[in-house]
C-alpha cells in the first residue's frame, strides 16, 4: 500500500500546498486501486500530477470542515464536463448529510430561483455512504472512529487485505482521544494532525500539538508518524521539533508529494 501526500495545509490551503488531501493506493484485481481521503481546496488540481483523477476509485472525509471536502465540486466539474467526461459515479465514504453539504457549497440558484444546470445534480452524481466502524473498500478493510473535533469527524484506519499486509492511520481533525490511540495501535504509520504549537491555552477537543500527536503515536505503538495539518501561520520545522522528543521512533512533516510504502 502506498501513501502520496497530495495537500496537507491545514485550515486552509497554503503558499506552498493544498489543503488536506491523501492518495492510498493498493494492487487489486490486476490493476491499481485508487481511494482518495480527503479534498481539501487546491487539491483537485494538484491531484493530476500523480494520476488521471478520473481513476480515483472511491473518495473518503474524515468530516466535513471546508478545508477537507470542497474540492469535491472541482473533482464533480471535470467529471461533468472535462474532455473525459462522465466519470463513473463513484462512492463517497463520510460524515450524515455530506450529500447536502456539498449541494449547498457548489449549486447556485439561478433568477427563477431554480438551478441554473440541467441533468444530474452534484449530489446524484456520487454514491454517498456514510460511514460504518469497518467496512470493505477494494483491497482496503477501513476502519472508523469518533475523534474529538466541534463537528462529526472521524480518524479512519486503512489496512492493506494481503498477508502481511500494511496499516495505517489518519488520524482527521482531532483534539487528543482515547479513541484514537486505540484505532492507531501498532500501526505502520500514524498520519497525524498537529495544527496547534504547544501552548496551556490552545482550545480544548479541536486540534493536536506536535507534542500531543507524537504523545499519542508513543502511546499506541506506532512504528513512525508524519504530522501534517499545519496551518500556515506556522513553521512546521518548529512543530516538528516539539514533536521529535516525545516519540521514540521517526517523525516526519508531510509534503506535497512524498510518499510511502506501507508494509513493505
Amino acid at each position: 500500500m502506498k501513501l502520496t501526500i497530495v495537500g496537507c495545509s491545514g485550515s486552509l490551503s497554503g503558499p506552498d500546498s493544498p489543503a488536506s488531501s491523501y492518495l492510498l493506493q493498493a494492487p487489486y484485481q490486476g490493476r491499481i486501486f485508487s481511494l482518495l481521503v480527503d479534498c481539501g481546496p487546491g487539491a483537485m488540481g494538484a491531484l493530476y500530477r500523480y494520476l488521471d483523477p478520473r481513476e480515483v476509485d472511491a473518495i473518503a472525509l474524515s468530516h466535513l470542515h471546508a478545508d477537507h471536502c470542497l474540492d469535491l465540486c472541482g473533482y464533480y466539474v471535470a467529471a461533468r464536463y472535462s474532455p473525459s467526461a462522465p466519470w463513473p459515479r463513484r462512492p463517497v465514504y463520510a460524515p450524515a448529510n455530506a450529500a447536502s453539504r456539498i449541494a449547498r457549497a457548489y449549486e447556485v440558484p439561478n433568477a427563477d430561483g431554480g438551478l441554473s444546470e440541467h441533468g444530474p445534480t452534484i449530489a446524484e452524481h456520487f454514491d454517498w455512504r456514510t460511514w460504518q466502524p469497518s467496512q470493505r473498500i477494494g483491497p482496503l478493510t477501513v476502519r472508523t472512529v469518533r475523534v474529538e473535533h466541534p463537528v462529526e469527524a472521524y480518524a479512519i484506519r486503512v489496512q492493506e487485505d494481503v498477508p502481511g499486509g500494511g496499516a495505517m492511520v489518519y488520524s482527521g481533525d482531532t483534539g487528543p482521544s482515547e479513541a484514537l490511540v486505540q484505532l492507531a495501535n501498532s500501526v505502520d504509520l500514524l498520519l497525524v494532525e498537529s495544527a496547534f504549537l504547544d501552548d496551556p491555552d490552545n482550545p480544548q477537543g479541536m486540534h493536536l500539538s506536535g507534542a500531543q500527536a507524537a504523545a499519542i503515536g508513543q502511546e499506541a505503538g506506532v512504528a513512525a508518524i508524519v504530522l501534517t495539518h499545519i496551518p500556515p501561520w506556522h513553521e512546521p520545522d518548529r512543530v516538528l521539533a516539539e514533536a521529535t522528543p516525545h516519540f521514540d521512533g521517526p517523525v516526519s512533516l508531510a509534503k506535497p508529494g512524498a510518499a510511502w510504502d506501507i508494509g513493505v
